[in-house]
This record gives C-alpha cells, structure tokens and sequence, in this order.
C-alpha cells in the first residue's frame, strides 16, 4: 500500500507540473497575440484597437489609407517581429543547450556578426554568382557565415572539452573580430552601401514585407519540428554528456545538428531585420525559468518568450519617441545589456569566483 501510494503521489506530481507547464504555454502565447495586437495599433496614424480589429476581420471596410497602413505596413512589421524573436529564441536554447553555458546566444558567441559579415560582403561587392540576385544571395551569404562561425565554435568546443565555460570567452573575441571586420567594410564602402551595412548593424523591422516574413516562417516550422524530434536526446544531454553518451546519444552529431539548426535560424532571421542581439540570450532564461529542463516544453517557450520579448521591442521603438521608429537592435541593446551583465554576475557568484 505504502509503495503504490508513493507512485500515486508522484504520478499526481507529474501531472501537476504537465498541466502547470502547458499553462505557461499557453499563457506565453496569449501574451505574444496581445502583443501582436498592441504594436499594430501603435504609431502616428493613430488607429484604436477597435480600427486593427476591424482591419483585420473586414479588411473590405478599410478606408484605402487604412488599409496601407495596417495591412501593407503595420501586419508584415509586426509578423516579422514574431517570426525573427521565435527564431532567435528557439536558437538561443539549442546553443545553452549544445554547449552547456546558460551565457551562450547566436549574438554572444558571434553567430550574428559572422552573419551580419557574410551580408555586408554582398552589399559591398555585389556579386554576380549563377544569375542570383541579391535578395537571394544576401541571406545565402549570412547563412554560409554564420554556418562558418558555428563549426568554429565546435571545433573549439570540442578542443576545450570539459572546460565548455570557457567558449563563451572565445565567442566574445570573435564577436569583437567579426564586427572590427563589419567596421573595415563601412570604412571602404560608398554611401549607398554605407547606409545599408548601417542598418544591418542596428537592427530594423523597417524593410518587412509578407515574402520574407513567410520564408523566415518557413525555416523557423522545419527547424522547430527538427528541433522538437531531438527534445529527448536534447533533454539528456542537458543533465550531462557522459550520462547522454550512457543512454546511446552520439553527442558530437548531436551538437552538429544543432549548430545546423542555429546557423539557419541566425541567418535567415539576420538575413531581413540585421543584427538583433539579446533576444536569444534572455528568451531562454525566461522560458526555463517557468518551463524548467524538459524541452519537449523548453523549446516552444523559449520561442515564444523570443517572440514576445521582440514584439515588445518593436512596440517600445514606435512608442518610446512620437513620430520616430528607433532600430529595434537600439532598443533590444538597452534592455539586454544590463540584463547579460546581471546573468555574468550571478554565474560568478554561483560558481564562488
């Protein structure tokens, strides 16, 4: 009787945390619509909720003006916003995760700035390879960089080996390497191209439109469904490599595809809005801080605190000064610094350095 009442009691716990757990989804999601909501109806034209609502179940009611501005506008700003913080989100995670340093992110560890590279290049020189044209060479030349940066932080991951800590030391150094490079290009580059790498390196929702938002979307549903088919092996490897190679994981293909999925998601995402950093670094901790280790959940949370967490940032760079868009890498920079600084502080005390 004792043993079956313990079992009892421990399958009630695990129901319990299941349903807390879906909970936070589901609370993370309805905050990530009512966000939605808010930044389309944030700006000068000064739409109520009531103008979005209705423009966007009767779009055939819209005065032409209105319609330009929530649908032709304010709907791809605001989807971009989702699809790039879910992208970088679901990133992040699988980097902590990879590398076993809560502090790593596409943008502390460089993956950004290589991408951010790989554009700029593009812009500068704008080459002719096989007839493509630069919308197309410009995210396949952010996703080859960052794919470049990721294999390098695996191989030197897999030098340091039990000393991972240490990784996001490197990452830093070649993030401060990969944007004195950036620096070059602007310094040789004319004016046009000048102000394009400009925007890249800040950040901007400015330049969405449907296409891109659905192929940003695209990448972020294949990498998800990839991502979410690994939650156990991913799930093991966070309570340790040895214990993960015990259960039958090949941990180095493992990180392989998760870098894989990472340079994706960096690349497209960097691809269409520029450099935004912090996002995948705070989005996660949020997410494991209300949905814990198991990433059949950790993963979707973290998405979707990437998304909410962006979204927001699009709000607050519309609303912060009247009349003015701010880069939204302005405002995400602001918010995360002194958020990275604290999450520094606290793995040194924990750590008693």
């Amino acid at each position: 009787m004792t043993a079956l009442s313990a079992q009892q009691t421990l399958h009630r716990g695990y129901r319990r945390t299941l349903w807390w757990r879906w909970a936070c989804l589901g609370g993370l999601l309805a905050l990530v619509l009512a966000s939605f909501i808010a930044d389309l109806a944030t700006g000068p034209a000064g739409l109520s909720w009531w103008d979005v609502a209705r423009g966007l179940l009767q779009p055939q009611a819209l005065d032409p003006a209105q319609a330009v501005i929530i649908l032709d506008i304010r709907v791809p700003y605001a989807l971009m916003a989702l699809v790039v913080g879910a992208s970088l989100g679901l990133a992040g995670a699988e980097m902590q995760t990879a590398l076993n340093n809560p502090l790593a992110s596409p943008f502390t560890l460089g993956v950004g700035a290589a991408a951010t590279l790989g554009a700029a290049l593009v812009i500068l020189l704008r080459p002719n390879i096989a007839g493509l044209g630069a919308d197309l060479l410009l995210p396949l030349a952010a996703f080859i960089f960052a794919f470049l940066s990721c294999l390098l932080l695996l191989a030197v991951a897999r030098i340091l080996g039990s000393a991972l800590h240490t990784l996001v030391l490197f990452g830093i150094a070649l993030l401060f390497g990969l944007n004195a490079l950036v620096g070059l290009l602007q310094f040789l580059a004319d004016a046009d191209a000048l102000q394009q790498i400009v925007f890249w390196t800040l950040g901007s929702l400015a330049r969405a439109d449907l296409q891109r938002v659905a192929l940003v979307a695209l990448v972020l549903a294949l990498c998800m469904a990839w991502s979410m088919r690994q939650a156990w092996s991913l799930t093991s490897l966070r309570a340790g490599e040895e214990q993960a190679r015990s259960l039958g994981i090949r941990v180095g293909r493992l990180r392989t595809m998760v870098l894989l999925r990472v340079s994706l998601l960096t690349g497209v995402a960097t691809a269409f809005v520029g450099e935004v950093g912090f996002i995948g670094l705070v989005g996660p901790h949020v997410a494991r801080l209300l949905l814990g280790e198991d990433h059949r959940f950790y993963l979707p949370g973290s998405a979707l605190a990437g998304a909410l967490l962006l979204s927001l940032a699009s709000l607050a760079s519309r609303a912060l000064l009247p009349g003015v868009i701010l880069p939204v890498g302005l405002v995400t920079a602001v918010v995360g610094v002194p958020l990275f600084i604290g999450l520094i502080l606290a793995r040194g005390r924990s750590s008693g350095v």
